[in-house]
């Protein structure tokens, strides 16, 4: 009895223990397990200790991206002292036309060769230009029949005057091609004033006066030529000789003050008081 006795209270006894050992377990699990939380803690610090690192290290990449690298800073200086070289050689460039410029100016200058004094014309050339003047003033006048003749006669005697007998020839020919015109214009007034009209209304004034002034030569008291001949001339210009045409022709035939109102050919004249005096003034 007593065995089985001392058997159980050693069962009892051990089943005790067994407890107390589990529950002595259980409160070192349970004070162990807080040691593990700072492990968690450290765990998560260590990937931002490698994000604040790799921002700090893309912080000095940019900075040294922006900072000018060495062989930017060596390409400068080679520019600038490209450029100082430039700069220069141009002051020296500069500095030696100076120099040069002022030795020129330093140099004796070369006396002034006297000109020749201008050739006297022989006794030849101042007759044919005697002659020249002579059948000149004739081909000025009109007189295209008496220039011909002179300028023929110049050309057979001085002919060796190689400048004047070259001009002489000139006019020559025009003088001959005038006369071939006159010969192929009309005879008549009344022809020579139809022909000066055309020649108005055409624009060709220079001719519109000419063909008028024959006509007054064959019929000096007709006084549309006369008229016709005023408006020709303001056309030209000629202010005074219009007024002058325009004067013998309302002399002539007063009537023609009321065509002068309203003629646009004689608007150069209207800005002048004779004008005014002989068209609106009342006739004597």
């Amino acid at each position: 009895m007593s065995s089985s006795l001392t058997k159980g209270l050693r069962r009892s006894t051990s089943r005790s223990s067994a407890k107390k050992a589990s529950a002595k377990t259980a409160k070192r699990a349970v004070k162990a397990k807080p040691a593990t939380k700072p492990k968690a803690k450290r765990a998560a610090a260590k990937p931002v200790a490698r994000k604040t690192v790799a921002k700090s290290r893309a912080a000095k990449k940019t900075v040294a991206a922006k900072r000018p690298t060495k062989t930017k800073k060596v390409q400068k200086v080679a520019a600038k002292k490209a450029t100082a070289k430039k700069v220069a050689s141009s002051r020296v460039k500069k500095t030696q036309k100076v120099a040069a410029a002022r030795a020129m100016r330093l140099l004796p200058r070369p006396a002034p060769v006297p000109l020749p004094p201008p050739r006297q014309p022989t006794q030849d050339e101042s007759a044919a230009l005697v002659a020249f003047e002579r059948a000149h003033k004739e081909f000025v006048r009109g007189r295209f029949a008496e220039s011909r003749n002179q300028f023929r006669i110049l050309l057979d005697k001085f002919s060796q005057v190689s400048e004047v007998a070259a001009r002489a020839r000139t006019y020559l020919a025009i003088s001959e091609a005038r006369l071939r015109t006159e010969s192929m214009l009309p005879k008549d007034a009344d022809s020579l004033y139809d022909r000066g009209v055309i020649e108005l209304n055409r624009g060709e004034y220079v001719a519109a006066q000419e063909m008028f002034e024959r006509a007054l030569k064959r019929e000096p008291e007709a006084a549309h030529i006369h008229y016709g001949l005023a408006a020709t001339r303001a056309r030209l210009g000629s202010i005074d000789l219009a007024l002058e045409s325009l004067q013998r022709a309302l002399d002539l035939q007063p009537n023609l003050r009321l065509r002068a109102q309203h003629d646009h050919d004689l608007n150069p004249l209207r800005n002048d008081p004779d004008f005014d005096r002989l068209i609106f003034s009342n006739p004597a």
